[in-house]
């Protein structure tokens, strides 16, 4: 288990730092199997999970959705046949932050076993 997924977001304002590049490749061996993309100059986490059909994966989005709630912090979702994409960055910052990290960690953590 990551220690990521003990920790709880803070809140984040316009002007927070983002996470440096020695930051993020600390916090990123923590979540490997997400990848790290730049898309409209913005750093993002991504990650795309794979499920047997729509309602799984439905029923995903709807666990990432009640999490990002609880955090009070909300990331983009793909929902579609049988796959979800979750990307997370923040907005307010245009850029990655700690907040990032954690709810990737959490997000991995909703998966149902096999």
């Amino acid at each position: 288990m990551s220690e990521l997924t003990q920790m709880k977001c803070e809140a984040c304002q316009r002007g927070a730092p983002r996470v440096t590049a020695e930051e993020s490749r600390t916090l990123h061996e923590q979540v490997p199997e997400w990848a790290l993309v730049e898309r409209d100059g913005v750093q993002r986490l991504e990650r795309a999970f794979a499920f047997p059909g729509f309602a799984d994966a439905l029923a995903f989005t709807n666990s990432v959705g009640a999490l990002a709630e609880a955090e009070g912090h909300h990331p983009a979702l793909l929902t579609e046949w049988g796959s979800v994409t979750v990307t997370w960055w923040t907005h307010k910052i245009r850029g990655l932050h700690q907040n990032d990290f954690i709810m990737a960690a959490k997000t991995d953590q909703l998966v149902p076993e096999d």
